[in-house]
């Protein structure tokens, strides 16, 4: 009877295990080799989107605000979340080159907070914004100036805070400018102060839109010249 080699020779080949006369007819032997796992290629970098200021050289606005808003560029999940609001933007002014580039949706509570920070913000970089502390005079409608500055704006933005959560579940006034804004594909959401999953838990239709969390910037005048260079058409 044949004996195995394998004490002497070994099977950690193909050849010791056929020159083997014990195990050179036995199918279930299968050879093993190392393989080497595959070399480390890098993921490509993100691509960068340049600013819509840096691509147009003519047009109104102030230099310094342009300059600004030029030094910015964007992330690819950025451009997919403003590029489509740009092209509404664009499309509007074609036909109607009057009215405010944005309307901005808050909370009652934080309209000398976060708010009123976000509406100086925008306006220094010459945005015009429709905003309820700076439209509405006393002693005149609400809802009625509302309905006027969500008609005459060509963007809306939201400003998510915790507050915003408890006027909407009050269905407070900022429920209804929200309402009014989403049947339109031109409301960019920006979460401060909270996040994405918590507005899904109270606004799934809106935390559906692409928007913008500040947490993921190093300020809120970063998030603002964003937005300005999306709305604005110098």
């Amino acid at each position: 009877m044949a004996q195995c080699t394998a004490p002497v020779e070994g099977h950690r080949t193909a050849s010791g295990a056929a020159n083997c006369p014990a195990c050179r007819y036995r199918s279930s032997y299968r050879p093993t080799y190392y393989t080497p796992p595959p070399a480390y290629v890098a993921p490509p970098a993100p691509r960068r989107f340049p600013s819509y200021a840096s691509r147009y050289s003519d047009g109104g606005g102030s230099s310094s605000s342009r300059a600004r808003r030029s030094s910015v560029s964007y992330s690819t999940r950025e451009y997919q979340t403003l590029n489509p609001v740009r092209e509404q933007v664009v499309q509007i002014a074609q036909t109607d080159d009057g009215g405010r580039d944005l309307f901005l949706c808050h909370a009652w509570d934080d309209r000398q907070g976060a708010a009123l920070e976000l509406n100086n913000l925008l306006t220094d970089l010459d945005v015009s914004v429709w905003f309820s502390e700076m439209d509405v005079p006393l002693g005149t409608s609400l809802i009625r100036k509302i309905d006027k500055g969500l008609a005459g704006s060509r963007a809306g933005i939201v400003l998510v805070t915790p507050a915003l959560f408890t006027s909407l579940n009050n269905e407070g006034i900022a429920a209804q400018e929200l309402s009014a804004l989403l049947a339109t594909d031109r409301v960019i959401p920006i979460v401060h102060g909270t996040t994405f999953d918590e507005l899904r838990r109270v606004s799934p239709l809106l935390a559906a839109r692409s928007g913008l969390d500040t947490a993921n910037y190093s300020s809120l005048e970063e998030v603002a010249t964003k937005i300005a260079d999306t709305v604005l058409l110098d």
